[in-house]
Parts: structure tokens; C-alpha cells; sequence
């Protein structure tokens, strides 16, 4: 089953476009987990087991892990949300971006290492820092286009003037994951939830492909105006949320409280989809 088929089966069998991110952060952790990065295995465990059939995807964001040294927990999470949720697509945000050899080690990370279904990626070195990802049938791969911060407006809202029509880098981006560079059905595209006319033009210009949409939640993305702008009947978004539904409680009883969230988070983005 390739990338694109499992996430339209977890988006029919969940109804949901709810993805959860783990970025796991021991200082906030809750009760006796608190500080214990050796605990960071046991607390995302938990949100995957109190969120498994609330979600699209899972997104686990690598540099919380390897900060910790708590590479071979995320590998023993990894197998955990294949045992639990195989019918969950799991995305590694790893946001590679590199050539050559160093690609490849890192698709062989993401792909062999981790096992995971999708990873995010940086188009900025051109479209062989994206191939190697491309050479694993039925994986996928989420080039960041618009994203969430800020500091995005400095290249990706940037005109290319040695381009017909003189479009914005990020409109760019978006139209080679559409066209040329997406040999087979593999790519899709990040783009912010905190920038909700960019995620409309996306969709005008990458009509079918899936969109990965952080930033709701904690970056203050509205979900409402992400589903308007982005989903279309046939074409996925996956809206994230990360630090609103991990640390929903403070005490022992984070794993419900995730849930709660995530299943009030998921209404709100369905909602939404039954009025586009």
C-alpha cells in the first residue's frame, strides 16, 4: 500500500484531517514523567494510544528525539504506532535537505532506519536533493513551500524574476511538486495553517496533491479557515496539531486529556469540511 493509499484509508476509516504531532518535551511533561527524558518513549506512547483512532497521521519531529539521545525510543515508537495504528500513516519531520550520497543516507534513515510512511523535506537545493526520497515506491515526500513562521516571508514570498510570470518562490515550489518533479505520484507540500490565503493559492496551484498544515493550535492557525482554504473532495490535508493536544493536562491523566482535545479538534476541522 503506498503513502497516498493509506492516508485515504485513515482519513475514511478515522474521519478525520486531524494529524497529531509528537514533539515530545520532558520539562513538560506531566507528574512523575516530568524531566525524565528517558521517558519520552512511555509518554508518546501513551498520546498514540489515546489518539490511534482519532487521526490521519502521525508526525514525530525528529530533533526532540536526537536532542534527548532518544533516537532508539523513537524507534521503538515507530513500532509501537505500526503495532497499534498500522492503518496510520506515520510522517518523520526531519526536514532533510541535501545531494547526492547524503540524500540517500538520509531517505535510507527515514525510510529503512525508522520505517516511516512520509518525510518532510527542504526543495531548496533543487530536485536531486528530493530524487533519492523518491526512489522508495509508495513513500512520500512534504516539500516545505509556506510555512508557519514568520521569518518565511524572506525567501518564500520572494518574486522570481527569471520565471514566466514572475511567481513567488513558494508558488514555484508548489508547481514543480505538481508537475515535473512528482515522477510518481510521491509529493506533497507543507504549507502553514497561519497563512490561510497562501494555502488557498497553493490549492489553486497543486490542486491534487496532499497539503501538511502545521501550526494550528499552539502557532495560532485557525482550523476553520485551513479546511475552507485547503481541503478539496479528493484532495488531502492533513492539519497538525502538536503542543494544544500533548500537553493538554499538566497531570496524570495527559493521555485523556489529549484525547479530549484531539477528538474536539477533530469535530472542529469536519465541521468545517461539510460547509467548503
Amino acid at each position: 500500500m503506498t503513502f497516498l493509499d493509506m492516508l485515504g484509508a485513515a482519513e475514511r476509516q478515522n474521519n478525520s484531517m486531524l494529524c497529531v504531532g509528537l514533539d515530545p518535551e520532558p520539562t513538560r511533561f506531566p507528574g512523575k514523567l516530568k524531566g525524565d527524558a528517558n521517558k519520552i518513549y512511555d509518554f508518546c506512547a501513551a498520546i498514540v494510544d489515546a489518539t490511534a483512532d482519532l487521526v490521519i497521521a502521525f508526525k514525530p519531529q525528529i530533533a526532540y528525539f536526537a536532542a534527548h539521545r532518544a533516537e532508539g525510543q523513537l524507534e521503538r515508537l515507530m513500532e509501537h504506532m505500526r503495532r497499534v495504528a498500522p492503518q496510520v500513516p506515520i510522517i518523520l519531520d526531519a526536514k532533510r535537505g541535501d545531494i547526492g550520497s547524503t540524500a540517500e543516507q538520509y531517505a535510507k534513515e527515514a525510510f529503512e532506519r525508522y520505517g516511516a510512511d512520509a518525510v518532510t523535506l527542504s526543495p531548496f537545493m533543487g530536485f536531486d536533493s528530493v530524487q533519492p526520497y523518491l526512489k522508495y515506491q509508495g513513500k512520500g515526500a512534504f516539500l516545505l513551500c509556506r510555512t508557519s513562521n514568520p521569518g518565511g516571508d524572506d525567501l518564500q514570498n520572494q518574486r522570481l524574476a527569471s520565471i514566466d510570470g514572475q511567481p513567488l518562490l513558494y508558488e514555484h515550489v508548489a508547481r514543480l511538486a505538481q508537475g515535473p518533479w512528482n515522477l510518481n505520484g510521491q509529493l506533497g507540500l507543507v504549507v502553514g495553517a497561519t497563512y490561510p490565503a497562501e494555502i488557498e493559492r497553493v490549492r489553486s496551484v497543486a490542486p491534487t496533491l496532499p497539503l501538511l498544515i502545521p501550526g494550528v493550535g499552539a502557532q495560532g492557525g485557525d482550523a476553520v479557515a485551513t479546511v475552507r482554504a485547503g481541503w478539496r473532495p479528493g484532495a488531502s490535508i492533513i492539519v497538525n496539531s502538536s503542543r494544544a493536544i500533548l500537553y493538554a493536562s499538566s497531570a496524570e491523566d495527559f493521555a485523556e486529556a489529549a484525547r479530549r482535545e484531539a477528538v474536539r479538534t477533530r469535530h472542529v476541522l469536519e465541521a468545517a469540511r461539510l460547509e467548503v
